[in-house]
């Protein structure tokens, strides 16, 4: 298995969103992935961007479980918290049946 490079907070991201998803880890693949460093005057974190790939039965109620309520979930991230995050789009089935989504996310660092 190949392993992506991650921040602690996007890692803690990407398993606080599976987590969510209630299914068996290898229903979800992330198949696009980018963190950037962020800043304001104030506060110091990070930008994300990733694609996941839901696979099997039902899989557009695995992504709406995902998804439910999402701007207002409180993600648990040690030494992180979530400012922002947002749905790009709108959920797609591919040919296999599979479903994608595409969010972006800031998370800032707590000290």
């Amino acid at each position: 298995m190949m392993r992506i490079a991650m921040s602690p907070a996007a890692a803690g991201l990407l398993r606080a969103l599976l987590a969510r998803a209630a299914v068996d880890r290898d229903r979800i693949l992330l198949t696009e992935f980018r963190s950037v460093d962020w800043q304001s005057l104030t506060f110091i974190g990070e930008r994300h961007e990733f694609q996941l790939r839901v696979a099997g039965p039902n899989a557009f109620e695995v992504v709406s479980r995902l998804l439910s309520g999402l701007d207002e979930h409180q993600f648990e991230i040690p030494g992180h918290l979530v400012a922002d995050i947002i749905v790009i789009g709108e959920p797609r089935r591919q040919h296999d049946g599979s479903v994608t989504v595409s969010m972006e996310a800031l998370t800032v660092a707590q000290d």
